[in-house]
């Protein structure tokens, strides 16, 4: 394994990873969005304004790890009923469960592509799901900082976080489907090493 490090990235058997430390998720320029379909044709989508966390990029890629709170509650879909709804007690019930989580448990990488392992917990239960992420590049904005962006995605069945609010149309089926696809894109921002 050949190895060249700047201060932000390093270049691995050929390929631009970030450099090992902790980054930041920077919350102005983090998307994380879902996408469910309704009557099971139209595709739904909707996203978390509030997202915090870090990702520990380790001297391995695969010695990394990731921790992200969302709050439920800064949930957008683009229709405020909807939205409402969204955050009752039928569906993501912010009010006893304000925040989901997701920690990482192990890390696959290979190039400037992994499989991140971890724990999600939405509406008080926890399953493990795996994300395909990515590394997309890295940047230092106009104040000097190092940043470094991923993207990930996954997909999950809500029922099995508890999630099970349903209403059967007419025509059959159901009215919201059971699978739903996450998609993140964050920017993140090195901190200084302590």
């Amino acid at each position: 394994m050949s190895t060249s490090t700047t201060t932000a990235t390093r270049t691995i058997d050929g390929h631009v990873l970030p450099a090992a430390g902790t980054w930041e998720i920077d919350p102005g320029h983090a998307d994380v969005s879902f996408t469910g379909r309704h009557l099971i044709v139209t595709k739904v989508r909707g996203r978390f304004t509030d997202v915090h966390g870090t990702v520990r990029v380790g001297e391995r890629m695969t010695d990394s790890q990731v921790d992200v709170v969302i709050g439920m509650a800064s949930v957008t879909s683009g229709s405020e009923t909807r939205d409402d709804h969204l955050r009752s007690a039928d569906l993501f019930d912010v009010e006893r469960f304000p925040e989901a989580t997701f920690r990482s448990v192990r890390t696959e990488w290979s190039g400037t592509q992994g499989v991140v392992h971890g724990e999600l917990t939405i509406h008080g239960v926890t399953r493990q799901v795996a994300l395909d992420a990515s590394f997309e590049g890295q940047v230092r904005d106009p104040w000097g900082a190092d940043r470094a962006i991923f993207s990930a995605t996954t997909t999950v069945n809500r029922e099995d976080f508890g999630i099970t609010w349903n209403v059967p149309p007419e025509a059959g089926g159901l009215l919201v489907s059971k699978d739903v696809t996450i998609t993140i894109d964050v920017e993140t921002v090195l901190q200084p090493r302590s």
